[in-house]
């Protein structure tokens, strides 16, 4: 009865300690190794550095950056280098496509970008301009009364015209010609003793009209525009029958130089001997600081 006893607490305490046995231990690793492992936890996203203005352009080159703000497919209102997400929308490789934040704004039905700039063919035409060359000293004539030197033979003008033609098309012909009109239908004369010109009466019969054209004619708008045009070698005559082609001018009148850009379509009717021809492809051009009296010698002596 004692050995009994004392048998049952040792078979009580071998079944609890069963389970921290050697076999038990090896048992439960076996079950472990038959159970599939678990998934991986997601790796951590390292958070992404904005990108400056170099660092985009350089992953642009490579075809997976985002759109850089100077990037061509960059042409909309929004890019993703405006966004909030630091570039984190990424664009396909070679550009944006449409709907892509960045992507190019699309195209009108003539196969050109909405709001095309003044440079692009759907642009309106120039109007032609012309600006005077060597502005401050015909100024400084003006200022104290321009007088021009006119002979029997002919003489140039000083200062001479000369001009800066824009706003003319490139690959349209034209001519550029010059003449000489009356300011007012008044004679004049020096006064000494004041230092100024003073009316005199009517002026003279009107002479043969003159229109110098310049030997360039007809040229390109592009030739024009890229040259300054020069009206140095034409010259001035009193002579009423004069047969050189001069320009014929009365002494002691006013008269005021015009330049006109004419369409070569528009020239047929020019010539040496007639007015200058009228219509929307004739463009006249005239400066007030251009004005002269005609002289055979010089009256002011300043």
């Amino acid at each position: 009865m004692a050995d009994k006893r004392r048998s049952s607490p040792g078979t009580t305490m071998s079944l609890k300690a069963h389970a921290f046995s050697v076999e038990a231990l090896i048992g439960a690793e076996k079950q472990q190794q038959q159970q599939p492992p678990p998934p991986p936890p997601p790796p951590r996203q390292p958070k992404r550095r904005k990108l400056g203005a170099e660092d985009e352009a350089a992953e642009d080159e490579g075809g997976s950056g985002c759109c850089a703000k100077n990037s061509p497919a960059a042409a909309g209102s929004r890019t993703c280098g405006d966004m909030d997400l630091g570039c984190s929308v990424r664009a396909p490789a070679g550009g944006c496509e449409e709907g892509f934040p960045g992507a190019s704004p699309p195209a009108s039905p003539g196969g050109s970008p909405k709001g095309s700039r003044p440079g692009s063919p759907l642009a309106a035409p120039q109007a032609p301009r012309v600006d005077l060359q060597g502005a401050e000293l015909w100024k400084r004539f003006h200022e104290i009364g321009t007088e021009m030197i006119i002979t029997k033979a002919g003489r140039r003008m000083f200062p001479a015209m000369r001009v800066k033609i824009s706003g003319l098309d490139p690959h349209q012909q034209y001519y550029i010609a010059m003449d000489i009109v009356p300011v007012d239908n008044k004679r004049y004369r020096y006064v000494y003793h004041s230092s100024k010109w003073m009316v005199a009466g009517n002026a003279d019969s009107p002479v043969p009209p003159r229109v110098y054209i310049h030997p360039d004619s007809p040229a390109s708008g592009e030739t024009w525009m890229r040259q300054v045009i020069s009206f140095d070698k034409l010259k001035l005559t009193n002579n009423e029958l004069d047969d050189q082609g001069h320009i014929i001018l009365h002494s002691m009148h006013k008269y005021q130089p015009r330049v006109h850009v004419i369409r070569k379509d528009c020239g047929d009717d020019l010539s040496p001997v007639k007015p200058v021809p009228s219509g929307e492809g004739v463009k006249a051009f005239s400066f007030p600081e251009t004005v002269f009296t005609t002289v055979t010698a010089y009256q002011n002596q300043q």
